[in-house]
């Protein structure tokens, strides 16, 4: 792997951001109006709760940061060959000298850029407005962050390659596929809350829900949960896997029946 290739594709997509500050929207404005709302939901439950406040209220800001970390992942990949398609620069990355994993290794970096920016700014907003602490997690933020991250990396390869399997038609898929798995994996309610019960044994196949249970853990106990982590970190190895098999075999497809062109200048 050139890492020069590597860094140079990743500048090329940071100053899409630099240029047009207008996309600095989708990476700060969503994510925290997103974050107001659950908080202010927080602060009613809280001033209309009876006795102490539960503590499992606060879960709902923990699990609100922590899923957009799996989304700005996803959106890193996803968004860096969306932003190649509508500025029909397609063609001249498939035609460069840059190989599959070295592509793919910068849309992973810069999905690690979105998630630092997104993540640092809910952080401040969630300790200035609700007193929420993201550090209260401790250590267990890492083995967290890495582990969603790589689901949502894996979920990008994902969208990506229906994309380029089905076209432009099929763009939505760069936002729909994490809300797919979203009421699986149990962001702000335990896997037990899954119903019917025979779903759970799918929720707790996917990756990111060990880890959200995991977090649950440690903020009712102060806990770090190695079960649950050593479970997230091997179902992420395969689901990787699996997302990186499923986006070269659509690559290839694609490729094969001359797709790829048409597809590039539509």
């Amino acid at each position: 792997m050139n890492l020069n290739v590597v860094w140079a594709l990743v500048l090329r997509y940071l100053f899409l951001y630099t240029r047009t500050p207008l996309r600095l929207i989708e990476l700060i404005f969503w994510p925290v109006v997103e974050l107001l709302i659950w908080g202010y939901l927080m602060l009613f439950i809280q001033e209309n709760t009876t006795g102490s406040f539960p503590k499992v209220i606060t879960f709902l800001l923990g699990a609100m940061i922590l899923w957009d970390v799996i989304f700005r992942a996803q959106q890193g990949v996803a968004i860096s060959f969306l932003e190649d398609v509508w500025t029909r620069n397609l063609l001249n990355v498939f035609v460069a000298p840059v190989r599959t994993h070295e592509y793919l290794a910068a849309t992973f970096g810069v999905g690690l850029v979105r998630i630092a920016v997104t993540v640092t700014v809910l952080g401040l907003v969630a300790l200035t407005m609700y007193a929420f602490n993201l550090f209260t997690f401790g250590w267990a933020l890492v083995p967290f962050f890495g582990n969603l991250m790589v689901s949502g990396w894996a979920l990008g390869m994902i969208s990506t390659a229906l994309i380029l399997r089905w076209g432009q038609a099929a763009e939505s898929l760069a936002w729909a596929v994490p809300f797919f798995i979203q009421p699986l994996i149990a962001v702000f309610y335990p896997v037990s809350a899954i119903k019917p019960e025979w779903v759970q044994h799918i929720a707790l196949a996917l990756p990111p829900t060990h880890v959200f249970e995991g977090m649950r853990e440690v903020l009712a106990t102060g806990v770090f949960s190695w079960e649950k982590f050593l479970w997230a970190s091997g179902l992420n190895v395969l689901f990787l896997a699996l997302a990186g098999w499923f986006f070269l075999y659509m690559l290839k497809v694609t490729r094969r029946r001359g797709l790829l062109t048409k597809f590039a200048t539509q």
